[in-house]
């Protein structure tokens, strides 16, 4: 079954050695934010930005926004010590980086309830090299703390030998692998970043078809981006407004014991009706946290 709806249009990765970045995250109207310790992190600073990661968060301030940490990979001099630190620092969830399998995903998390995670803290996982994607079913399904997927596409073009191309043709087989195990499992799966900074018209049509193959949003790289994946990625007025007549509508053909019902010369079932709360709720929760509630 689905989580409950939360806005995750856009999420920006933040350095978590830049400390003016991390507290500027807390002005930047994106739905989630990254706190970055792993690729955009130089090794010589990353435990100085492993505590300012987890200083910044303990400090609050950052409102409605989802915030994840990702930290560096287990097999990295950096990873255990990440994770006992970042256990009780107060994030909503931990990225794990290039995830191939459930018993890795496993592993994080018993190192993190042993540094005394409370059990709300989350785990994602960075869905980037070719075996990840093969297991992405049993990484998917390897604990009831995974809340979603995090496509890492520029890892994932440079393993696969493919080209970074308009349509992304060379990586929808893996996007697509990686969504339907998301979905088969309930979680969140968010699309990757798109690199060219100065070409809006091609961000736009990557956000464009990332709606289309189903992702709940984007991550992004930089703070410019994120007005424009917040637009992509949010209903629209006017399929909140069918949306809301839909369940209307089917609502009064129930109580006449009617299963189905014609709006707008279009036929309506409980399928139908299924996406039209999922897109009502998410506009309302999306309405919610812009209002600060």
């Amino acid at each position: 079954m689905a989580k409950a709806a939360r806005p995750r249009r856009s999420m920006l990765y933040m350095p978590g050695s830049n400390a003016r970045a991390l507290e500027k995250g807390k002005t930047i109207p994106a739905d989630a934010l990254i706190l970055d310790l792993e690729d955009a992190t130089a090794p010589d600073a990353k435990e100085l930005a492993r505590t300012q990661v987890v200083d910044t968060v303990r400090g609050g301030g950052f409102g409605h926004r989802e915030i994840l940490i990702r930290v560096n990979g287990l097999e990295t001099p950096w990873g255990q010590a990440d994770l006992v630190a970042v256990a009780t620092a107060g994030a909503d969830g931990i990225l794990l980086p290039k995830v191939e399998s459930a018993d890795m995903v496993r592993k994080a998390e018993a190192i993190l309830v042993g540094a005394g995670a409370p059990d709300g803290l989350a785990l994602w996982c960075m869905m980037e090299t070719p075996l990840g994607v093969l297991n992405a079913k049993e990484i998917a399904s390897s604990t009831p703390r995974l809340a979603g997927f995090v496509m890492g596409t520029s890892d994932l073009a440079k393993d696969t030998h493919a080209a970074h191309t308009a349509m992304r043709l060379p990586l929808l087989t893996s996007l697509s692998w990686c969504l339907l195990a998301a979905r088969a499992y309930g979680l969140a799966v968010l699309d990757g970043v798109y690199l060219d900074l100065a070409d809006d018209e091609g961000f736009a049509a990557s956000c464009t078809q990332g709606v289309e193959l189903g992702f709940d949003g984007k991550t992004l790289i930089h703070p410019k981006t994120v007005a424009a994946a917040n637009t992509a990625f949010a209903p629209s007025a006017a399929e909140i407004e069918f949306s809301r007549r839909i369940i209307g509508a089917h609502a009064e053909a129930a109580a006449e014991g009617k299963g189905v019902v014609v709006v707008d010369g279009k036929l309506i079932e409980n399928l139908h009706v299924e996406n039209a709360r999922r897109l009502v709720a998410l506009a309302d929760a999306i309405a919610a946290a812009e209002s600060g509630a």
